[in-house]
C-alpha cells in the first residue's frame, strides 16, 4: 500500500511539473490563435503523462527496454493528439472567423438597412448559440431603428404642423390687435372674444405640447389611488356633455355593472385627461344626431383588467391609419387644413403616453359606422 502511495505521489509530482509548465505556456501565449492554445493543453496532457511514467519508472523497475516502448507509445500519443488539436483549433477558428465576417458585413450594411445573416455549416454549441444572439441582436436593432425612424419623421411632421397651426391663430391675433389699434373694427367686443378663444386654443395646444414632452421624458408624475371607474367615466362624460350638446351629439354611458366594483389604481387627474380626450376627440367627428358611447367591462381572461371603451359613429378609419391613430400629430385627414377645434393632433398620443404609464394599453378599430377606442388597464391589486 505503501509502494503505491509512493507511485502516486510520484506520478503527481511528474504531472504537476507539466501542468506548471503547460499554465506558464498558455499564459505567454494567450493572445495567441486558439490553435496554438489547445495544442499546448494537448501537449500538456501528453507531457503530465510521460514524466508521470517516467517519475516512477524506477519504482515499477521497469527495464530499459520497456521505458523505452513506454516513451514511444506517450510520444505516438502526443503526435496524434497534437494533431487532432490542430485540426479542432483549425475548425473552431474557421467557424469563428465566418462569424466575425458575418457581423463585420452586418455592421457595414446596418446603415443601409442590411441583416445579420449566419454563416453555413456547422459550429460548436457555444459558437452556435453566439450566434442566435448576434441573429436576435440584429433583429432587436432594426426595430429600434424602425421605431427611431418613425419618431423622427413624426417630429419633423410635427413641427411642421404646429408651425402651421401657431402661425394661423398668429396671423388673425395681429390682424385684429391691428384693427382695434386703428380704430377700424366694427365690432370691438367680437374681436375681442375672438382674440381670447384664440388666445385659450393657443394655451391648449401649448399645454399638450408640454405634456406630451414631459411623456415622452420620461418625466410624468403619476400619483395613483384607488377608485373606481364608474366615477372616472361618470367624471368625463359630464365634463363633456356641453361639447355634445353644442355638436347635437347624444353621450350614452351604459352601467358597468360587473366593473363597478372592480377597482382601478390610476392618477385620477391623468385618467379624466385621457377619457376626456377620446371624448372630445369622438364627438368632433360625430355627425350631428349621432350617438358617442361609452361602456366598461372586466376581462378576466387578461388577468381582472378593466377595459373602458369610446365608441363614435365617425364613418371609420382606413385600414392603412389604423396603425397610425396614436403618433404625434395625426388627425385623419391629409390635407391638414386647421380647423380652430381641432386641435393639434396630440390628443390621442398624449393618450397612449399616459395609458402605457399606467401599465395599460391603448387601442383602437373599426365597427359598423364608426371605431371604437379602448383603454385597458390593470385591476387594483389587494
Amino acid at each position: 500500500m505503501n509502494d503505491i502511495l509512493l507511485m502516486a505521489a510520484f506520478a503527481f509530482l511528474g504531472a504537476a511539473v507539466a501542468g506548471i509548465l503547460g499554465a506558464v505556456a498558455l499564459r505567454l501565449l494567450r493572445n495567441r490563435s486558439l490553435v496554438v492554445s489547445v495544442s499546448v493543453v494537448a501537449a500538456t496532457a501528453v507531457t503530465a503523462m510521460l514524466l508521470g511514467t517516467l517519475a516512477v519508472a524506477r519504482e515499477m523497475f521497469l527495464s530499459g527496454h520497456d521505458l523505452t516502448v513506454v516513451s514511444i507509445v506517450c510520444l505516438m500519443a502526443a503526435v496524434v493528439a497534437l494533431a487532432t488539436a490542430v485540426l479542432l483549433g483549425r475548425w473552431v477558428v474557421a467557424r469563428s472567423n465566418a462569424l466575425a465576417a458575418a457581423t463585420r458585413s452586418f455592421g457595414h450594411a446596418f446603415d443601409a438597412g442590411g441583416s445579420f445573416a449566419p454563416p453555413a455549416g456547422g459550429a460548436t454549441a457555444e459558437l452556435a448559440a453566439l450566434s442566435r444572439e448576434l441573429a436576435a441582436t440584429a433583429e432587436r436593432l432594426a426595430q429600434s431603428r424602425q421605431r427611431e425612424r418613425a419618431l423622427d419623421a413624426s417630429r419633423r411632421e410635427l413641427v411642421a404642423w404646429i408651425s402651421h397651426d401657431l402661425r394661423t391663430p398668429l396671423a388673425g391675433l395681429r390682424a385684429m390687435a391691428e384693427a382695434l389699434e386703428d380704430g377700424m373694427a366694427a365690432d370691438p367686443g367680437r374681436y375681442h372674444r375672438q382674440i381670447r378663444a384664440e388666445t385659450e386654443r393657443l394655451d391648449a395646444m401649448v399645454g399638450d405640447l408640454f405634456e406630451l414632452s414631459r411623456i415622452h421624458a420620461g418625466a410624468l408624475a403619476l400619483a395613483p389611488t384607488r377608485m373606481s371607474v364608474h366615477d372616472l367615466v361618470g367624471d368625463a362624460l359630464a365634463g363633456a356633455d356641453p361639447l355634445a350638446r353644442e355638436h347635437g351629439v347624444r353621450l350614452v354611458g351604459e352601467p358597468p355593472e360587473p366593473a363597478a366594483a372592480v377597482p382601478v389604481e390610476v392618477d385620477g387627474k391623468e385618467m379624466t385627461r385621457v377619457l376626456g380626450n377620446l371624448l372630445v376627440n369622438a364627438i368632433r367627428r360625430t355627425p350631428a344626431d349621432g350617438t358617442v358611447a361609452v361602456t366598461v367591462a372586466v376581462r378576466e381572461r387578461e388577468g381582472a383588467a378593466v377595459v373602458v371603451s369610446v365608441t363614435d359613429q365617425c364613418g371609420g378609419i382606413p385600414e392603412e391609419d389604423l396603425a397610425r391613430v396614436f403618433d404625434t400629430g395625426w388627425r385623419g385627414n391629409h390635407a391638414r387644413t386647421p380647423v380652430p377645434p381641432a386641435g393639434a393632433g396630440l390628443g390621442l398620443a398624449i393618450v397612449r403616453g399616459i395609458v402605457e404609464a399606467h401599465r395599460g394599453r391603448a387601442e383602437v378599430r373599426n365597427v359598423p359606422g364608426g371605431c371604437r377606442f379602448e383603454v385597458t388597464l390593470p385591476a387594483a391589486t389587494g
